[in-house]
């Protein structure tokens, strides 16, 4: 008996000394644990200029550059500024086109989105938007469109390589539900997809979560949002991290899911003096 527990004390020796000789052999490096520790996901980082409506498109444009954020979404109807008294719409004449990339190229921001775009009604104004988001280099259109014409989006979504994001305003809208939107677009182009809204399913009482997680492999882009409350249409925008949602939860979804669209914040507080919580939004994208 003996015997029989000197052997087996042995053995558990050897087997924790070989154990422990295999994890030294397996540790990382320092230098290669550090590396590791300082790769992050690199987030696709925009503004959406309705963040500004106070202020015009070009001055949109130079808050967006100093809040750090590479990337823009206009949307219909801002007062396009300096000299310009036009909007950008997107029945622009060529001339406005040129003047307004020649501002975003100077200021080192890319017009990466456009939107939110409804009441078109003909295929004609269709065909007039995707050609403006060609010509201006845009990736995603962010719409509301017609049940109706998604067919025929969807073959301009092929033609021009450009996709399309439904987007989900709130309760009552008609695409406040992540399902109604996966049942509008689930036989359609691949290129029409949806622009996600976390902070208006915050309002409507849904689960941010559970919403991406509904709409996994179509997002095309993000309206990204924290807010003060949840489950109340008063709700309003804060700075990231300082809400009630659970934006690690948020992000990890995404980061599982592979997403590599546009994070675009949407901040709709405190409007005169928004850019300085703006800022904060992009470093906390930049870091998480």
């Amino acid at each position: 008996m003996k015997n029989l527990v000197k052997n087996f004390s042995l053995i558990v020796v050897t087997l924790a000394v070989a154990g422990f000789a295999m994890s030294c052999k397996s540790k990382v490096p320092k230098e290669q644990e550090a590396a590791i520790k300082e790769q992050k996901v690199t987030r696709k980082v925009a503004v959406q200029a309705y963040s500004f409506k106070e202020f015009t498109f070009f001055e949109a444009v130079d808050k967006t550059a100093e809040a750090g954020a590479p990337y823009i979404e206009a949307y219909p109807g801002q007062i396009i500024g300096g000299e310009f008294e036009g909007k950008t719409h997107f029945t622009m004449d060529q001339e406005t086109r040129d003047i307004i990339k020649k501002k975003l190229n100077d200021a080192g921001v890319k017009l990466v989105c456009y939107g939110v775009v409804s009441g078109i009604d003909e295929a004609e104004g269709w065909d007039n938007l995707f050609e403006f988001a060609a010509d201006m280099g845009i990736e995603v259109i962010t719409a509301e469109p017609d049940t109706a014409h998604l067919d025929y989006i969807g073959t301009l979504c092929d033609k021009y390589e450009i996709s399309i994001g439904i987007h989900n305003h709130p309760t009552p809208s008609f695409y406040w539900d992540p399902e109604v939107v996966l049942a509008a677009i689930k036989d359609k182009s691949d290129r029409i997809g949806a622009c996600a809204d976390i902070g208006h399913w915050a309002r409507s009482g849904k689960n941010p979560v559970e919403c991406l997680k509904t709409l996994e492999g179509r997002i095309k882009s993000l309206h990204f949002k924290d807010m003060n409350l949840m489950n109340d249409l008063e709700a309003h925008t804060v700075i990231f991290g300082e809400g009630v949602l659970d934006m690690p939860a948020i992000l990890a979804e995404l980061d599982r899911q592979n997403f590599n669209g546009v994070y675009t914040i949407e901040y709709e507080y405190n409007w005169e003096n928004s850019a300085p919580d703006i800022k904060k939004c992009v470093e906390y994208l930049n870091s998480h």
